[in-house]
This record gives C-alpha cells, sequence and structure tokens, in this order.
C-alpha cells in the first residue's frame, strides 16, 4: 500500500514538475521559407534524412511525426542571429511572422530533395570541407520535425564544427504520450540509419564520420551501428567519433550492444550526468536499471566495463545548463562549455579525455579506458523522463495536468486501493 501510494504521489509529482511550462505553444509553421540574405547572421546548411511521412497539409512542416514508406531527403539553410542577441546554447524560436532574422532562428531555404540530388548536393559540400568531414545527428523522443532541425542548427553553428551536417530524424509524434508510439518508431527507423551511414562511409568523397545522438535516439543509433559492425565484420574505419549525449540506455543492454559490435579506443564518448532527472525518473520506469546516462563512471561496475571497452566518459553531474533545461537533461547542447568542446574535438581530433584545461578539466571529465487520475499520472511519469527539455515542448501535458491537479487530492487512497494486490 505504501509503494503504490509512492507511486501515485511520484507520478503527480511529475506532473507538477512539468505542468508550470504546459501551457507554452510550440512552434508551427516555421519552415517557411523567406529566402533572404541578412547582413550579420550566421547560416546553417543542412542536409536531411528522415523516415517520416511527408506533411502535405500544413505549411512550414514539411514532414510529420507518422511512419514514411520510405527514406526521404531535405535541405535545409537555418540562419542564427548575431551572437549579440543571443546565448550561446539557445534556440530561439520565432515570435512573429514573419520572423526577425536579428532576434530569432529563421529558414531561410527548405526544399525536399531526390535521393540523387541529395547525393549530388551532399558531394558539393564535402568536397569543401576540412577533412571531408561528416556529422550525424540522431534526436531523442518527443521532437517534431522542425524542433530537430532548428536544435541541429543550434548545435552546429554553437559547436563552430567544421562538418557537413546531417541530420538523421525518425517519425516521433511530438506528443509527450506518445513514448510507445516513439519508441517503435525508432526501431523501425534503425535499418534506414544503418543505410545512410553504410553510405557515408562506403562514399570516396567523406573523410570522418562523426555521430552524435541524445536520449532515445542513442538507442536506434546503438541498433544501427550493432547491425552494421555485424554485417561487415566491423565498424568502418571511416568513423571516428560517436557521442553519446544523455543515453537513456539501460547500461546492461549497451554493454551487449558494445560487446558485440566491437569498439576502438577513444571510438565512443558517452556523455553522463547524475543529476539528469529525466534518467532518474527514467530508471524508475524501467524495474530500477541504471540508465547510462545517469551513472557513476567512478563507481563499480561501471567504472571496470567502460574502462575494458575503451569508453571514454564526460562527467557533467557539476556543470550548468541553460535555464531551459531543468531537469538536467539537454547539457549537452545548453551549456556553452560542452557544446563548443564538442567542436573542438571534431576540429583537431583529439579526444575528450586528454585532461587539457577546457575540455576535460572544466567539463569534469573521467578518462575510464488508465482514465482515472491514477491512469493518468501514471501515464505523465512515464512518458516525461525521456522529453527533450524545452520551454515550447510541453503543450502536450495540460490537458493531463489539469485532469490530475483538479482530482488528486480526492484519489491518493482509491488509488493506492486499486494498484493493491487482491489477497
Amino acid at each position: 500500500m505504501h509503494s503504490s501510494k509512492r507511486l501515485v504521489r511520484g507520478s503527480i509529482a511529475a506532473v507538477l514538475l512539468f505542468g508550470a511550462a504546459a501551457c507554452s505553444g510550440r512552434p508551427h509553421g516555421v519552415l517557411i521559407p523567406t529566402h533572404q540574405d541578412v547582413a550579420g547572421v550566421s547560416r546553417v546548411d543542412m542536409l536531411v534524412a528522415t523516415t517520416r511521412a511527408p506533411d502535405e497539409t500544413e505549411p512550414g512542416e514539411m514532414f510529420s511525426g507518422e511512419r514514411g514508406a520510405t527514406l526521404s531527403f531535405a535541405d535545409i539553410t537555418v540562419s542564427i542571429p548575431p551572437d549579440a542577441y543571443r546565448k550561446v546554447g539557445e534556440v530561439q524560436w520565432p515570435e512573429s511572422e514573419p520572423p526577425n532574422p536579428m532576434r530569432s532562428f529563421t529558414t531561410v531555404d527548405a526544399r525536399i530533395l531526390s535521393e540523387s540530388a541529395a547525393l549530388a548536393e551532399f558531394n558539393k559540400r564535402i568536397a569543401k570541407t576540412p577533412k571531408r568531414q561528416v556529422l550525424v545527428f540522431v534526436h531523442g523522443y518527443n521532437t517534431r520535425f522542425a524542433e530537430a532541425v532548428y536544435r541541429f542548427a543550434q548545435i552546429v553553428h554553437d559547436s563552430d564544427a567544421p562538418v557537413v551536417p546531417v541530420l538523421f530524424t525518425w517519425p516521433s509524434r511530438g506528443k509527450l504520450l506518445q513514448y510507445g508510439y516513439d519508441h517503435e518508431s525508432a526501431n523501425y527507423s534503425r535499418d534506414s540509419l544503418e543505410a545512410v551511414l553504410q553510405a557515408l562511409s562506403r562514399d570516396p568523397n567523406v573523410g570522418e564520420v562523426s555521430i552524435l545522438a541524445h536520449s532515445m535516439g542513442n538507442w536506434v543509433t546503438l541498433e544501427a551501428l550493432r547491425q552494421m559492425s555485424i554485417r561487415n565484420k566491423g565498424l568502418p574505419p571511416k568513423i571516428k567519433n560517436i557521442m553519446l549525449a544523455a543515453p537513456d540506455v539501460d547500461f546492461d543492454v549497451f554493454r551487449r550492444q558494445i560487446r558485440a559490435m566491437g569498439v576502438r579506443p577513444s571510438l565512443f564518448t558517452v556523455f553522463v550526468s547524475r543529476d539528469d532527472e529525466a534518467l532518474a525518473v527514467s530508471k524508475r520506469v524501467w524495474g530500477d536499471k541504471p540508465r547510462l546516462g545517469a551513472v557513476d563512471p567512478n563507481a563499480e561496475p561501471y567504472h571496470d566495463v567502460l574502462a575494458r571497452d575503451d569508453i571514454q566518459v564526460v562527467d557533467l553531474t557539476e556543470i550548468s545548463s541553460g535555464g531551459g533545461d531543468s531537469l538536467g537533461h539537454t547539457k549537452f547542447a545548453e551549456a556553452p562549455a560542452v557544446v563548443r568542446s564538442i567542436g573542438a574535438r571534431l576540429a583537431t581530433g583529439q579526444t575528450l579525455s586528454d585532461g587539457q584545461a577546457g575540455v576535460g578539466e572544466k567539463l569534469g571529465l573521467v578518462a575510464a579506458g488508465a482514465a482515472s487520475t491514477v491512469g493518468a499520472a501514471a501515464g505523465v511519469a512515464v512518458a516525461t523522463p525521456f522529453a527533450i527539455v524545452d520551454p515550447r515542448t510541453r503543450e502536450n501535458l495540460s490537458e493531463h495536468f489539469e485532469n490530475v491537479g483538479r482530482n488528486a487530492g480526492n484519489t491518493l487512497d482509491h488509488g493506492a486501493s486499486v494498484l493493491r494486490p487482491t489477497p
């Protein structure tokens, strides 16, 4: 009975945690291109590969959260305001129409491409890039297409990484309580992600491939790499960096995945944070099994496992991120020192674990060589740990927050009795 009450109270606490921001609206229609060349702003040109279905009903959306029958491609240019008008780590969403490029991120160009056109555009860009390096970004759960585009544009700009950005975006409905659908959509997309990585690795124009995955995106990434390694009898040598940010992956499962694919020294870098509240709740949801992104890399058995498999670990526990990351789940993108260090790694080829001041020391690096209130609250508790934490990503919670909050006081004891096992 007491554990049941704690479950319900914990669920309601999760609702309260997100409730204050639940009324914030999410961006819509921001991918309508302005085709304006504004002096003083920065531009990020990215190519997109997606398993999402095209959205032909809503202007400025391009792709929906539904599953596409084939892999689709796009080319998108995003402008970013001058540094004087923004903070590193922030995505400044347009607040007016048309947007003001000096104050907000703006879509300059956006077009869907055929596979052949995407390849031709890619080859033009890679030829002009130092080291002919590609950065593939795989987003997490509860992420709409435009949110993935703008977040990746922010990462590329703020890291100042000399790469060709390639966004791999899978069908997330961008709804807080659609975790099950999103998880299966990630599974649905692993073959397509593997195909993209295989193509990049075999392209003679490509010198290096780096991968950055976040949250649930780590699951689809690790599964694709595992398949790739089994098929190729090892990972391609062109894959130089695999960066796993706040991975919401069972530690034991990760250990099996790494063992199946094999690793080269310093190939993997894991960004962990013991104050990641989203992963803390996730651990409870998944049977109290440790999540990779929240382990203590100095404690056993984690230290020995990470050292044995040559996994580099960057501990972000003591790092403060931006004001929009209340759960400490997006430090890799919002904390200026972290996102800049990612760019430094890609630019110089040095590992983040070399102990150099400004990278290792500042980042705390470790060189580890139902319909009722009860049902609604439980649903929120399961869903909330996996969200990309952004002030604009929680509009779907408002209806559940209102219902749960109204009835919470009257249903705690009833909920506990419902959950109590029958004698």
